[in-house]
C-alpha cells in the first residue's frame, strides 16, 4: 500500500503541475503584463523592463520573513487560479458536447439534420446512377460522398455541435442497430468490460477532459483582452488548441465506445439472461430491446 500511495502522490503532483500550477502561473504573468502595459503600450519593452526591475528591487528590500511568505503565495496562487478556472470546465464541456437548452439547440440541430440528409441523398443518387460493375471513377465519387456524410455525423444529427453528435451517434446506432438504450445500458456494460477495454476508454476520456481543461483557459485570457489586446490572441490560440485536441479525443472515445457495444453487447444480454451465454454473433434488435426493457425496469 505504501508503494501505491507513493505512485498516487506522483500522479497527483504531475496533474497539479500540468493542469493547475503551470497554467495558473502563466496566467498570472500575463495578467501582470496586462495591468502593467495596457492597450496603448502593449509592446513597450522599455516600460516592461523598468517595471520588472522596480518589482525585483522592492522584493529584495523586504524582510526575509516577508520574502518567504511571498514565495509561498507565488506557489499557491497559481493553483488557486487554476482551481477557479477549472470550475468553468463544466461550461466548456456542455458547450462543446451540445448540451444546450432546448430552445437554443433546436435551430442548429434542424440545420445539421437538413444538411446531413442532403449529403446522404447525394450519396444514394450516385449509387443509383452508377453502372454495374462500377468504374473506379464512380466508386471514388461514392466513397467521397460517404466520407463527407461520416465526417459531418456518423448518424442522423441530434446535437447542435460536431462533438455532441459523435456521442449521440454511439447512442443512436446502439439503439437502432442493437436495441440497446445506453442511458440505462452503459453502466451495466461497463462492469462487464475487460480491464484492457476499460483502460483504453479511460485514457480516451482523460484526453478529452484534459482538452476541455485546456480550452477553458481561453475564457480568462479573453477577459484579459479587455485590458491588453495580446491576451485576446492568446485566448484564441489556447481555445483552438483545446478544441482541436477535444475533437481528436472525442473521435477516439466514440469509436471505442461503439466498438465496446459491438463486441460485448451480447455479453450484457447474456448476463441478464436474455440470450444463451454460449451463443455467438451480433446482438439482434429483438434481443437488445428485451435487454433494454429489463434494464429500464418500467422507467
Amino acid at each position: 500500500m505504501g508503494g501505491f500511495f507513493q505512485e498516487l502522490a506522483k500522479v497527483l503532483a504531475q496533474r497539479w503541475l500540468s493542469l493547475l500550477a503551470i497554467p495558473g502561473a502563466f496566467f498570472i504573468a500575463v495578467a501582470w503584463l496586462a495591468v502593467t502595459l495596457g492597450h496603448a503600450k502593449a509592446w513597450d519593452h522599455t516600460l516592461l523592463s523598468q517595471r520588472a526591475t522596480a518589482v525585483a528591487t522592492t522584493v529584495t528590500k523586504l524582510p526575509a520573513g516577508a520574502q518567504v511568505l511571498l514565495a509561498v503565495a507565488f506557489l499557491v496562487a497559481p493553483a488557486g487560479v487554476g482551481f477557479a478556472v477549472q470550475a468553468l470546465a463544466g461550461v466548456t464541456r456542455r458547450l462543446w458536447l451540445g448540451q444546450w437548452p432546448r430552445q437554443l439547440a433546436a435551430l442548429p440541430v434542424r440545420r445539421r439534420r437538413a444538411r446531413w440528409h442532403r449529403l446522404v441523398a447525394k450519396r444514394r443518387r450516385l449509387e443509383e446512377e452508377s453502372r454495374e460493375p462500377r468504374t473506379a471513377r464512380e466508386q471514388d465519387l461514392i466513397d467521397a460522398a460517404a466520407d463527407r456524410v461520416n465526417r459531418m455525423a456518423m448518424a442522423e444529427p441530434g446535437r447542435p455541435t460536431w462533438m455532441g453528435d459523435r456521442i449521440h451517434a454511439v447512442e443512436s446506432v446502439a439503439l437502432h442497430r442493437s436495441g440497446l438504450d445506453l442511458t440505462f445500458g452503459w453502466p451495466r456494460l461497463w462492469l462487464l468490460l475487460p480491464e484492457t477495454t476499460r483502460t483504453e476508454l479511460g485514457n480516451a476520456h482523460a484526453a478529452f477532459a484534459a482538452a476541455v481543461a485546456t480550452g477553458t483557459w481561453a475564457l480568462p485570457y479573453l477577459a484579459l483582452g479587455a485590458f491588453w489586446w495580446p491576451a485576446a490572441v492568446i485566448a484564441v490560440l489556447v481555445g483552438l488548441t483545446g478544441w482541436a485536441r477535444a475533437r481528436a479525443a472525442i473521435t477516439d472515445l466514440s469509436s471505442l465506445a461503439e466498438a465496446a457495444v459491438d463486441l460485448h453487447g451480447r455479453e450484457l444480454a447474456a448476463a441478464l439472461g436474455v440470450v444463451d451465454p454460449e451463443g455467438t454473433g451480433p446482438l439482434t434488435v429483438d434481443d437488445g430491446e428485451r435487454t433494454t426493457a429489463l434494464m429500464r425496469k418500467g422507467r
